[in-house]
């Protein structure tokens, strides 16, 4: 049976399939390989379950079996006309679930986890980024699964946040497991830079903490990564390895970020500062009225985040000098940010963005 396999601009998945043969052929995977990817709904999971489709891989989603913010059900929805995926509902809480429902009565060759907190918060990090991903890797080793790629973040090599000790606590565990792993830790996403592109459209001010120059990093399409995360399934020199990874170019800092939007709109730059003492300000309000309302406390993680990502460059630390190294962060991809940017403003459609964007 001979289709035509095609896929959405953003690289998600069309609705068409292809043959699966041809499609091995094409891009020289291993016939019968089967990954098994967590995090599948979320815009990082679909472009990853598309390039493994892509590149001739058998892929099997597995789902939230709470449905209260409709991810299992979009989720079938999202994958019911792609050749080559089929999706499984499971209780992520439930090691049981995940056993039984998730892995069982299935070869899978492989693990990639995209699975991550929507929030951040020190309930919610712990819940997802460290016991959910230790149900899946134990419920994948009892399984035989011999390899296993996380989706991490750079972030975690300065943790001062819940979320980043939550990570690192899995990554720590994930190394110690046995199994074969490639720890994939991306700089800025696209989408987490997208946030003022609405600002600049309706004539108001970039907003820059400070001069806009204390931070810079190197983003990543969710293309350019999904397939740098299928990559390290036939890469050797990724395996056993924690991978930094930026996208193509220059690293870029906010003012030149606001500067780009303002050229491709043909206007002049306008920018307004904000302190960072601001938010040091409201973190620290909202942390002594946390001590009585625990619903308080929580936003002030949530300004801690924003803080963090408004002072901390997201590219390689120097453990030596403390200093991030635009030169030491590996680039992949074909994807620039100016690129994206031009999309969105030529009609595309803006991402959804995070709880942890600052703007």
């Amino acid at each position: 049976m001979n289709r035509t396999l095609t896929f959405n601009k953003d690289g998600g998945p069309g609705l068409v399939d292809a043959d699966k043969t041809a499609r091995r052929v094409l891009y020289g995977a291993p016939v019968g390989k089967r990954v098994c990817v967590v995090g599948a709904t979320g815009t990082i999971g679909r472009a990853t379950v598309s390039a493994l489709v892509r590149h001739g891989h058998d892929v099997v989603c597995l789902l939230r079996s709470n449905t209260a913010n409709g991810a299992a059900v979009s989720g079938n929805s999202l994958y019911s006309s792609l050749d080559g995926v089929s999706t499984q509902i499971v209780d992520f809480d439930n090691s049981r679930s995940l056993a039984e429902d998730g892995f069982s009565g299935r070869r899978l060759d492989a693990v990639i986890s995209c699975m991550a907190s929507r929030t951040g918060t020190p309930k919610d990090a712990w819940a997802v980024d460290y016991h959910a991903q230790s149900r899946v890797l134990q419920a994948a080793k009892q399984a035989g699964v011999g390899h296993f790629v996380l989706l991490s973040a750079i972030c975690v090599q300065k943790p001062l946040l819940e979320f980043q000790k939550a990570k690192l606590a899995f990554e720590a565990e994930l190394i110690r497991s046995g199994l074969r792993y490639s720890i994939v830790r991306p700089t800025a996403f696209f989408k987490s830079l997208s946030g003022q592109i609405e600002r600049v459209r309706q004539g108001k001010a970039f907003l820059l903490f400070g001069n806009g120059m204390l931070t810079a990093c190197k983003p990543i399409s969710d293309r350019d990564l999904a397939n740098y995360l299928t990559d390290c399934l036939e890469n050797e020199e990724r395996w056993d390895r924690i991978l930094p990874i930026g996208g193509p170019g220059d690293a870029i800092t906010p003012r030149e970020q606001g500067e780009a939007l303002f050229s491709l709109m043909g206007r002049t730059p306008k920018f307004r500062s904000v302190p960072i003492a601001m938010l040091d300000v409201i973190i620290g309000g909202l942390g002594a009225l946390g001590r009585i309302a625990p619903k308080l406390s929580a936003k002030a993680e949530l300004a801690r985040i924003g803080r963090y990502y408004a002072t901390e460059s997201m590219l390689v630390l120097d453990p030596k000098t403390g200093l991030y190294d635009e030169a030491a962060t590996p680039s992949t991809g074909q994807d620039t940010l100016f690129d994206f940017y031009r999309s969105v403003l030529d009609g595309g459609t803006l991402p959804e963005r995070g709880d942890h964007a600052v703007f």
